[in-house]
């Protein structure tokens, strides 16, 4: 029989689930709802939805089957709010979002009157898997990666400001992500319905996975790059530079990170560049263009959007402080390896843009490398990335 302190986690870990699973939806429903009529809020001081983004990744695509093995993500992406931010007129769970933000890093907003600022939300959904390398094993796989899933939900505000005097543009995120480790992230289903459907075989040590838990970790990135206008694309032929640094704070994981991506193709997209899955900073950027008002007048016809396409490339590294993936359960006991405090990513890709039907569409696909993570790790790890993105 389980004792008193053991149920009252579980109850704890239970709890976490459900608002998992049901934030999302909660958020979205909460959005929709009509705010213009608190006050003197306007339309444009409201939350309302403008798109969304899909990403799958998977080892598959690199002919693997171990490690980080599956990643998907859904993401909300909000339209563009201009000047300073009205907590009073968005709904109850992003005005409590912000309002813990703004106490956590008072400094966020601290600009927040500037028209030069312009900030959005992203809502986040979404589950991660790791295995071991050999999948018939039934015993405790102690010189391996433990079997793991993160089941988790996000909510991000994104600010893009413009300095006139250095010339550069800048992209800060902030991040709340609340998840569960363990079967309740669900993810030795996922992994068996999937494997069950393209007929590869179970992996059978899913017993040994970690312990349910809940999952918080806290996000903050910074990316910056060389202002290019403020139209939707940079038009013709161009190739820029992204840097980033980021920051996470939690028992999903506690890390800083440092990295660069390039970009060179035709009619480049104004945002902030491409990126695999990564629990924290979901990082949609608003448009340049709010920036500067609604009015095309602001806007050359060649900055308009258009069809485009451009290959890029990046690295990045970081130095890990933990990692429930391979230092397991933070507060309880449960199996885990020699974690590596450095790490390295490098990854390379094609992104392509247009509109279809009057929306825009966007296509990534990127191939991932990664460096060992662990001490008893045999190889470094590849896997493949894609995203979809639709603009409503």
């Amino acid at each position: 029989m389980a004792g008193h302190g053991e149920t009252q986690w579980e109850n704890i870990t239970l709890a976490f689930v459900l608002s998992v699973l049901f934030l999302p939806p909660v958020l979205a429903q909460g959005a929709s709802e009509d705010t213009s009529g608190t006050g003197d809020c306007t339309t444009d001081e409201t939350i309302r939805f403008r798109g969304g983004t899909a990403r799958l990744e998977n080892d598959l695509f690199a002919g693997t089957d171990q490690n980080y093995t599956n990643g998907v993500a859904l993401t909300l992406v909000s339209h563009d709010i201009p000047g300073q931010l009205r907590t009073e007129c968005l709904p109850i769970p992003f005005r409590l979002h912000a309002q813990l933000i703004k106490y956590v890093n008072p400094g966020f907003w601290a600009d927040a009157d500037n028209a030069a600022y312009t900030q959005n939300v992203v809502v986040k959904f979404g589950q991660s898997m790791y295995t071991p390398e050999d999948y018939s094993r039934t015993d405790l796989i102690e010189d391996d990666r433990p079997y793991a899933g993160l089941l988790y939900t996000g909510l991000s505000w994104n600010r893009r400001s413009h300095d006139s005097e250095t010339g550069l543009e800048t992209l800060d995120t902030r991040e709340f992500t609340l998840g569960v480790t363990g079967p309740w992230s669900l993810a030795e289903q996922s992994q068996n319905l999937v494997h069950d459907a393209i007929g590869s075989p179970r992996f059978l040590g899913w017993q040994h996975q970690l312990e349910n838990e809940p999952a918080f970790q806290l996000a903050l990135d910074r990316k910056f790059k060389g202002y290019r206008g403020a139209g939707a694309i940079i038009p013709g032929f161009s190739a820029d530079s992204i840097r980033s640094l980021g920051l996470r704070l939690g028992n999903i994981e506690t890390s800083a990170t440092l990295g660069i991506e390039g970009r060179i193709g035709w009619n480049l997209p104004n945002d902030f560049g491409s990126y695999p899955i990564r629990p924290g900073a979901e990082n949609r950027p608003p448009s340049a263009a709010s920036i500067y008002g609604k009015s095309t007048r602001f806007i050359s016809a060649a900055n308009r959007p258009r069809a485009g396409v451009h290959l890029f490339g990046a690295i990045e590294t970081k130095l890990i402080a933990h990692d429930f993936s391979l230092d397991g359960n933070l507060f309880q006991s449960s199996h885990s390896v020699s974690r590596r405090p450095w790490v390295a990513q490098a990854s390379v890709g094609v992104s392509t843009h247009g509109i279809v039907a009057g929306h825009g569409v966007r296509l990534a696909v990127m191939r991932v490398y990664r460096s060992q993570e662990f001490d008893e790790q045999g190889t470094n790890q590849e896997y493949g990335s894609i995203a979809l993105s639709i603009e409503l």
